[in-house]
């Protein structure tokens, strides 16, 4: 049995530190160790498949231990979130989401959390992307 910790940041100028923080006190209090941290400097709307996790979840075995800092860290599309969970589930892989202190098992009440979280990610990711196009929009008009 592997565990690892799957790290992702959407551009250079962000850290994972945090992320691994947060990763790590999560893990010891379950006495999970030797980590094997994966790190990706991607969007989260890019595939699932074309990134890191996607290889990930191709080398991974059953009972393996994934560690995610929060649901959004997976993908910011409730429906890639749940493609990746259920390939998890197929494979037998344990995931588990520090910041929420919780194991998605596969149970349908998992289900139904990871698919609220997954869906707040992916309205804050379509707010962000209306901010940035209003800041852009209001930074080329110029006064007359």
């Amino acid at each position: 049995m592997a565990n690892y910790a799957y790290l992702r940041v959407s551009t250079d100028s962000q850290y994972v530190n945090n992320q691994k923080h947060g990763i790590l006190e999560y893990s010891n209090r379950l006495a999970l160790s030797n980590l094997v941290f994966v790190e990706d400097c991607v969007s989260g709307a890019k595939k699932w498949r074309q990134r890191r996790l996607g290889s990930l979840l191709e080398g991974v075995a059953c009972n393996d231990v994934i560690i995610f800092s929060e649901v959004t860290r997976m993908a910011r599309s409730t429906i890639q979130v749940l493609e990746i969970l259920e390939l998890y589930m197929e494979k037998k892989i344990n995931v588990h989401i520090a910041k929420q202190n919780m194991q998605l098992d596969g149970s349908m009440q998992s289900k139904i959390i990871a698919t609220m979280l997954g869906l707040a990610g992916e309205i804050d990711r379509e707010f962000i992307r209306m901010r940035t196009k209003e800041a852009l929009a209001a930074r080329n008009v110029r006064p007359i």
